[in-house]
This record gives C-alpha cells, structure tokens and sequence, in this order.
C-alpha cells in the first residue's frame, strides 16, 4: 500500500533551482516505489465542485509572471489515464460526492512542480484534481478519505500546496532568519498531526498559533490540500514529518507522509 504525501511546491523557481529542499524531493522519487499512477490535488487548481480530469496529455500552464525565462521553456508532458478516471469517479459517486470531469485543462505549476522533481520524465500517469477552499476541512478530508482504496492500488494520492503560504509576509532577501511566527504554527501542526488529532487540526484557524499569518483568511487554498491528503490515509492514521525548511523568512518547504 502507498503512503499519500503533501509535498510544498515552494515558489516557481524551486523548478529550475538546486537546493536542499529540491534535492530532497527529488531523492524521495528516487526511493519510492514506482506507482502505477499519481492522483495530485494543487492548491492552484480552485473549484467549488470537485474536478476530476480526463486528459490524453497534458499541457504545461505557466500560471505566474516575472520569473526567468528558462521557466517557461520546462514542459511536462504527463499523460492521464482513462481508467483511472473513471475509477475515480465512481469512488466520489460512491462517498456521495458531486464532481464534474475536466477534458483540457493543463497541469499548472502547483503539480507540475512537484511532479517534475519526482519524475522527471513525465512517464508516469496523472490524474490533476482541484481543490475547494470553502468546504470544511471535515469537507476536504472526505474527499481524500473517499479515494483511499487507491493507495491499494499502487496509486500514488498527493497534495501539493505549503503550510505557511503567505505572500504579503516574504522577505525575499530573508534566507538566514526564519520567523518566529512561521515556527509557531509548524511546530502546532506537527504535534496535532502527529497525533492524528482531527478535532483540533479541522479548527486550526482558531487554534493554532499565528494562524492568521500563516494561512491567511482568504489564502487558505495552500494549506488545505494536506486535509486532502491526510484524509487519503484515514485507515493509517499516521503522520511523518520527511522534511521541513524555509525560505523568504517563512516560505515553508515541507514534506509529511500519511499513511505507511
């Protein structure tokens, strides 16, 4: 059985750039068992009704500005799987969740990112699926809970966003120093993860320390796939901290694993 796995896909330049972090995610593709597919929620892809998508290959969307221009050269050409899809679809239907199926939308960099220092060569099968800011966490965490027969499967389920995501708070020179507040709220979430502690993680707005910084208000669509993939791994209830580190002084670069 696979683990489900939130991975952060950081900033942009995580895509072209060769760091601790970059290294570690693309050493954790190397170590893994080769799935037969990846399910990836991106905290980029909003929808108020779960999409699913139905895609023979994807395009590669560029869904920022101002970057390098070697950014907008990388292409990931992953292919879907029908198969896949529909299997997915039927499990939703099953767990009495509405969705709506996607045939031409590309993988935007919240996967592509991810996907990218995972497999390089873009030879795995994907399913891109969105993600709803505003259902509940309890919400959220069904869904991923809905596709946990997967995981059985050989599927791999990830869900790509950041736990501290707050663009308005980076300091873009700010590489030696990690604020305090970005710590605050990692190390809460790391005690209450760890202990599969739901009841606290679903009101983490009102109960964890510096929320309001560390996922603002109407910015929550980063923090929220990890209900998603956490919820993948409902019968495992395990969480591990693979890695952790930051960048911009609260740009949180973290890796959990759910599920063994």
């Amino acid at each position: 059985m696979f683990p489900s796995f939130f991975i952060a896909h950081g900033a942009p330049l995580l895509a072209i750039e060769d760091n601790e972090y970059t290294q570690f995610v693309q050493q954790l593709g190397r170590t893994l068992p080769r799935p037969k597919a990846v399910v990836l929620f991106s905290a980029h892809w909003e929808a108020l009704v779960q999409r699913v998508s139905q895609v023979d290959e994807y395009e590669t969307i560029y869904d920022f500005g101002g970057f390098p221009e070697a950014l907008y050269r990388i292409q990931y050409p992953a292919k879907g799987n029908d198969q896949l899809s529909e299997e997915i679809k039927e499990l939703l239907t099953d767990h009495g969740i509405s969705y709506e199926v996607e045939t031409s939308r590309g993988l935007d960099h919240g996967a592509w990112v991810v996907l990218r220092m995972l497999y390089p060569d873009a030879d795995i099968p994907v399913i891109s699926m969105s993600v709803n800011p505003h259902l509940s966490p309890e919400e959220q965490y069904k869904v991923g809970h809905s596709l946990s027969a997967l995981r059985e499967k050989d599927i791999l389920i990830i869900g790509s966003g950041g736990t501290v995501h707050n663009l308005g708070m980076v300091n873009m020179a700010g590489e030696n120093q990690i604020d305090q507040w970005a710590l605050d709220f990692d190390k809460w979430l790391e005690e209450h993860l760890n202990n599969w502690d739901v009841e606290s993680l679903f009101q983490y707005h009102s109960l964890a320390p510096s929320a309001k910084l560390a996922v603002p208000l109407y910015g929550s669509e980063h923090f929220i796939p990890l209900f998603y993939a956490m919820g993948a791994a409902h019968n495992q209830q395990k969480a591990t901290l693979l890695h952790r580190s930051y960048r911009y002084g609260n740009l949180s670069h973290s890796v959990w694993q759910f599920g063994e």
